[in-house]
């Protein structure tokens, strides 16, 4: 299964529906937002977008909290399966114990892919391009015997390459 990952979006609605429209291009069947959602136009993305999502809470979405019935948000850390693979989903990273396969996290605004005694800790950077002239998400493709992380670039101060760019990371699945 392709499942299409992104965090940190804050006010930045085009932003979030390009990497939205680069992940669903890409061929991702599931959507997982890690948090700092912000706009309300972004949840509309999400449950527009013809896949299943997820999204949780971050730090800034408070004011979400009135939508909570209307669209597929969660608190934090927030525990579910798909297929035979279990996942832990948060924004702040304070729930990083390894009690599933992949734990998905964001709030940092950077890039990370480890893996550690069997689970994936993955944070798929951020989308708002904030903290540096980069828009980031990641695609993780599991199979029974992998994980594989696809982490996606675009520079965002340039006009040149309006393109993202991408790097894989493959990990050898530990099956319990």
């Amino acid at each position: 299964m392709k499942i299409g990952i992104l965090s940190d979006t804050h006010t930045k609605v085009t932003m979030a529906k390009d990497a939205l429209d680069l992940l669903i291009e890409d061929g991702a069947e599931f959507i997982i937002h890690a948090g700092d959602i912000v706009e309300v136009e972004t949840l509309n993305l999400l449950k527009n977008c013809g896949l299943r999502y997820i999204a949780v809470y971050g730090n800034n979405d408070a004011h979400l909290a009135q939508f909570h019935g209307k669209y597929n948000l969660v608190q934090e850390p927030h525990y579910f399966k798909i297929s035979d693979t279990k996942f832990k989903l948060m924004h702040m990273p304070y729930y990083m114990a390894p009690d599933t396969d992949i734990v998905i996290f964001g709030h940092t605004h950077e890039f990370e892919s480890d893996f550690k005694n069997g689970t994936l800790f993955l944070n798929p950077g951020e989308a708002c391009a904030r903290n540096k002239p980069l828009s980031e998400c990641a695609m993780l493709e599991v199979t029974d015997s992998t994980f594989e992380v696809i982490y996606y670039t675009k520079e965002t101060k340039t006009k040149k390459d309006k393109k993202f760019k991408h790097q894989k990371f493959t990990y050898e699945r530990v099956k319990s």
